[in-house]
């Protein structure tokens, strides 16, 4: 099949949006890609548009049985030339102001943002320590400036900062390197499936919370919608990605996109104080 299992790579959240164009992106530069999805017919539509070297997996970040599997399977196709690099990039995203959010959305969002990412790590990093691989997560610009409404997402993504600075510090000693990727609006599905989830959200939501929040969710909505409409392809983030991935020297750090930049240097600037006040006059938000 001309697979060079040397230079494999594991990217989990590959049926759409940053994933797949990952997974697109190895493929034409030649790396064996072991494209995680959660349904089988995900994994076709990625083989329809890609070469042999793109090997669907069915992967569910949340499930430890899952992961056992694709680790094996992955394991015994590698063999001893081990793994080149790991891209954690499943993700969810759940919105809502804190006191709306009910704790079960908020544990699944930690559940798959922050202990499936390091579920799947855990299992793969024998693998990755056999082939000196490279470990890259998908952060965001939320993860170092949080917005109203996006807390919990924003949260899992703080969270993915800590533990990619551990990990960096952790697995130097076999020369692994980490990297994480901050990108801000990229045109992928995450917005509708958010916005659906928001939609749901305000169908459970007493009408007093709708009332004492509808100013915040109001202003927030509209910045979102004009975010969207800017949103950059994703094959940005996959070329950050193959930087991190094949890089003499990578970057720890990956910012992408004009947006995340400015917002980085907002938060290195300004005092939380005047970022607060800065922020409330964009998004409209009562005071």
């Amino acid at each position: 099949m001309g697979l060079l299992m040397d230079q494999a790579i594991v990217i989990t959240g590959a049926s759409t949006g940053i994933g797949a164009a990952c997974a697109w992106h190895l493929d034409r530069l030649g790396f064996t890609v072991f494209a995680g999805v959660r349904r089988i017919e995900d994994g076709e539509a990625l083989k329809a548009k890609a070469s042999v070297r793109l090997l669907p997996i069915l992967l569910d970040v949340t499930d430890a049985g899952s992961i056992e599997r694709a680790r094996q399977q992955v394991a015994a196709l590698v063999g001893s030339a081990g793994l080149a690099g790991l891209v954690n990039n499943a993700g969810i995203a759940v919105v809502g102001p804190l006191e709306a959010v009910p704790i079960a959305d908020l544990r699944r969002q930690f559940e798959v943002n922050v202990i499936g990412q390091i579920a799947v790590t855990q299992a793969f990093l024998p693998l990755l320590r056999q082939g000196r691989g490279r470990i890259v997560n998908m952060g965001s610009i939320a993860g170092r400036a949080a917005m109203p409404v996006m807390g919990p997402y924003s949260a899992s993504k703080f969270a993915l900062e800590a533990l990619t600075d551990a990990l960096r510090l952790e697995v130097q000693q076999w020369g692994i390197q980490v990297s994480i990727v901050e990108p801000g609006a990229i045109a992928t599905p995450i917005w509708t499936k958010s916005g659906t989830k928001a939609e749901e959200l305000e169908t459970t939501t007493s009408e007093e919370l709708k009332t004492l929040y509808a100013g915040v969710i109001a202003g927030v909505r509209a910045r979102v919608g004009e975010a969207a409409a800017r949103a950059i392809p994703p094959d940005a983030v996959s070329d950050a990605v193959v930087h991190a991935l094949t890089a003499a020297v990578p970057k720890t750090r990956y910012l992408v996109g004009r947006d995340a930049k400015i917002r980085a240097l907002m938060i290195k600037l300004l005092p939380d104080r005047w970022s607060d006040r800065l922020m409330t006059w964009i998004l409209n938000l009562p005071h």
